[in-house]
């Protein structure tokens, strides 16, 4: 409604209706509202090319918010492309050391980790963090944020021997710089908790998504949505030890916090949703883990797309359900939409595929087992046909040099 009456009083080619445009998309962006944002940056961006030139730095931001809700959408080809155009007219405007030059390597970073391209990924995240370090100073903020970038790289990658000192100088910087209690310094802390959760040290863990957890209730209220993202951590750490009901109880709070501040259709709803029944199926509560299952395909694919890696991740969770059920006819074939998205997505030898793919097999093992009967033919009568067979080859192969 605010961008209508602000159509109504300006001219819709002028650079101020471009940067409305652009502030409405964002604001739709934390709302999950995807589609919609997308309408608008991609109104704002053609009004900059027009306005400013093909060249200008506010084209360059406009691309690199369109970046941002492309691959929010899981359209990454086209993220990439925007996110690429918008580093190369700031490395060519700003210059290669410029703090916004390092912001778009450092969102190209994020997309190359999103799809496993680790070895793309890393020099990136590096060149954005050194370039933080010289123009803001080794202890700026900025730089902790981009410590932590790397740091998240190289937990999912499994180089936890590099994490360890990123991990400190992050600490300390958010420390000194911000204060112990600081959202940012809860956010180095998390990073450690996930670190010792890897490493299989529990309590050491637990104690400080606790402490993150408290720091969050503190200065961001009980019902924000990193407050809930913390609940969430937290439970997900207790199902891993099996003490569910802890969980259980952590991640319907976290789901009910999401709901009222994020709204029931957002993206991260779905993911709370999938978490839970997650859980349930592991409990053998089916009964309440196929409607959340259920709910979660329906948001990714509405929010998302039909063919997003998320939506696929769906497919499989809930074709996972059913094969615990034993209901094999309706599991098969969203296994098989699953695998489609993510061969389609991120390729045959992405690890997300490569476990869809394992999934399957899986399941197709169990629905046709071989028999006992059969095995106990196969090792009695193997030693018997084998020289009937390789008699047979060696005779065809005589006949032939004939």
């Amino acid at each position: 409604p605010h961008i209508a009456n602000i159509q109504m009083h300006q001219p819709s080619h002028t650079s101020f209706w471009a940067k409305a445009l652009n502030q409405a998309g964002l604001y739709l962006y934390y709302q999950g509202q995807f589609k919609v944002a997308i309408v608008y940056n991609e109104e704002s961006l053609q009004i900059k090319k027009t306005q400013l030139g093909n060249d200008h730095p506010s084209t360059a931001t406009s691309l690199n918010n369109l970046a941002l809700l492309y691959q929010a959408m899981g359209r990454y080809s086209g993220a990439e492309l925007f996110y690429k155009q918008s580093l190369q007219i700031r490395e060519t405007q700003l210059g290669s050391d410029h703090p916004n030059t390092a912001q778009s390597r450092n969102n190209l970073a994020s997309l190359y980790r999103a799809v496993r391209r680790y070895n793309e990924a890393e020099p990136l995240y590096i060149q954005a963090l050194q370039t933080r370090e010289i123009q803001m100073g080794y202890d700026h903020p900025s730089v902790a944020i981009s410590l932590n970038s790397l740091i998240e790289l190289y937990l999912e990658m499994r180089r936890y021997s590099e994490v360890v000192p990123l991990l400190v100088r992050s600490l300390e910087i958010t420390e000194t710089q911000l204060g112990s209690d600081h959202p940012n310094t809860a956010t180095s802390r998390e990073n450690l908790a996930t670190l010792y959760q890897r490493l299989g040290y529990y309590r050491e863990a637990e104690l400080l998504y606790l402490r993150v957890l408290q720091v969050r209730k503190t200065q961001l209220g009980n019902d924000h949505p990193s407050t809930a993202s913390s609940l969430n951590n937290l439970a997900l750490l207790y199902g891993e030890l099996g003490r569910y009901s802890e969980a259980a109880r952590l991640l319907v709070k976290s789901l009910e916090i999401a709901e009222i501040q994020l709204g029931n259709d957002h993206p991260d709803i779905a993911t709370s949703l999938n978490n839970l029944a997650e859980l349930y199926r592991v409990m053998g509560r089916y009964s309440e883990a196929e409607p959340l299952f259920v709910r979660s395909l329906q948001i990714r694919e509405t929010q998302l797309g039909s063919n997003h890696p998320d939506t696929a991740s769906s497919l499989n969770n809930l074709a996972s359900l059913y094969e615990s059920m034993g209901r094999y006819s309706e599991a098969e074939p969203l296994y098989r939409r699953s695998l489609d998205i993510m061969e389609q997505c991120l390729g045959t030898e992405h690890p997300s595929t490569r476990t869809v793919q394992q999934d399957l097999q899986r399941m197709q093992s169990l629905q046709h087992p071989v028999k006992l009967w059969q095995w106990v033919l196969i090792v009695f009568l193997l030693p018997t046909w084998l020289p009937i067979v390789a008699i047979a080859w060696a005779y065809q192969k005589l006949l032939r040099s004939r």
